[in-house]
């Protein structure tokens, strides 16, 4: 049976250096910053690639950041690192995101951590609400 966790979390995202041989304006690189509260007092820190597009509201992008910290759990806190991978897309106007752990990137008390998180924003706020398993 999944488990869940939710909090709240700050992200600094910087714009990187166009990289030369892409060349084109609509291809975007972003350093990800991280830090969560609640159920996840952890960081990360991550890259991501974006695309936009001529049509208002239409754009893509994947990322992965590697997360740091304690995750409260019901057998109690474990601490180690885990790896997100996003993939979201936003068609006219409506979103589309899917966060998940990347199989087997758990270390230390996190190994074995499987699961998918949700990202809200309201109000300029961001939250999650993590869904995960571990053995």
């Amino acid at each position: 049976m999944p488990a869940h966790a939710t909090g709240a979390f700050e992200v600094k995202v910087t714009p990187q250096p166009q990289d030369d041989k892409v060349g084109d304006p609509t291809v975007g690189r972003l350093a990800l910053d991280k830090t969560f509260h609640g159920d996840l007092e952890a960081t990360s820190r991550g890259q991501m690639l974006t695309a936009s597009t001529e049509t208002k509201g239409s754009a893509g992008y994947v990322a992965i950041e590697r997360v740091s910290g304690t995750l409260r759990t019901a057998a109690g806190p474990l601490t180690g690192t885990f790896a997100l991978q996003h993939t979201g897309t936003l068609n006219r106007g409506v979103p589309e995101m899917s966060v998940t752990v990347v199989p087997d990137s758990g270390t230390g008390q996190l190994v074995s951590l499987a699961g998918k998180m949700t990202i809200n924003i309201a109000d300029g706020k961001h939250s999650y609400d993590f869904e995960y398993t571990l053995p």
